[in-house]
């Protein structure tokens, strides 16, 4: 997400639900965030790593879960889930800064990079001379295209509900709705080009540390990021969490958050 460039031409916008991106000057991309495909955690290993398990794997930018394989002969063409917005807060010890992260649903971008259709909430802390303040932004996306925020007012306690359906795979919706004020936006995009069309190969529902001018932006405490009633489909069914492989961000050695599946419609992903 957020890469800075120009899809105007490739985004069809929905007039039904209330879904008006900002001005170009205002977009998402213009501030050089970037979410990405999952990078899996190449580092040395730390003092504090997750029991290894078929299940578990770890990444430099993702943490929650993801099916990473549709039942034969199917895709994903809709995941779907909902979270709390949570109160975050510098790291520990931490001086003057800002820090983000990002919680969002999607399909494709583990095991297929081409093409990620996801939507999502940032949640961002700055800290400045004693003074300490949060900022929330809803956006959405069409990877590897720059994102766009919706106009909605988020805040900490807000009950969201995130959704997102390929009608094809060169064509999609997304909607967000804030459940506690009775808010909702909505938009209908297409793929940037012939190479990023979806697979559906990949629901997640993921807690993110994206990029900011090439690097990873510094890790905001999210505390804690339940998503329920966590649902992907096909043509054919809907699937729950059974199965899903965790997704733990670490960085630098350090495994940064704890993730549980606690049931088949319930992922709690905590930073530690």
């Amino acid at each position: 997400m957020k890469l800075s460039v120009s899809f105007l031409s490739t985004v069809l916008f929905t007039t039904t639900i209330l879904a008006r991106p900002h001005s170009r000057a205002e977009r998402r991309a213009t501030r050089t965030f970037k979410s990405q495909p999952l990078i899996p955690y190449t580092g040395p290993p730390g003092p504090n790593p997750v029991p290894d398990s078929s299940n578990v794997q770890y990444s430099d930018n993702w943490s929650g879960a993801v099916l990473t394989a549709p039942p034969a002969g199917q895709t994903f063409n809709a995941v779907s889930g909902t979270f709390t917005v949570p109160t975050v807060s510098p790291p520990s010890g931490a001086g003057d800064g800002s820090w983000a992260s990002s919680g969002w649903v999607g399909i494709d971008g583990d095991t297929y990079g081409n093409a990620i259709l996801q939507t999502g909430i940032d949640f961002t802390v700055t800290t400045s001379g004693g003074s300490t303040s949060q900022s929330f932004q809803a956006w959405y996306e069409w990877y590897p295209n720059g994102a766009y925020n919706f106009d909605m007012d988020v805040s900490a306690g807000d009950v969201i509900a995130l959704s997102v359906l390929s009608s094809s795979a060169s064509a999609g919706t997304v909607t967000i709705e804030n459940v506690s004020t009775g808010a909702s936006v909505s938009t209908a995009l297409t793929a940037p080009s012939s190479d990023s069309y979806l697979a559906g190969q990949n629901a997640e529902w993921i807690v993110e540390d994206f990029e900011e001018g090439g690097s990873l932006v510094p890790l905001s405490n999210f505390g804690t990021v339940i998503f329920e009633n966590c649902v992907a489909t096909t043509g054919s069914e809907s699937l729950g969490l059974s199965g899903a492989t965790v997704i733990e961000i670490e960085q630098n050695g350090n495994v940064e958050t704890s993730v549980t599946i606690e049931s088949s419609s319930s992922v709690q992903i905590q930073y530690v």
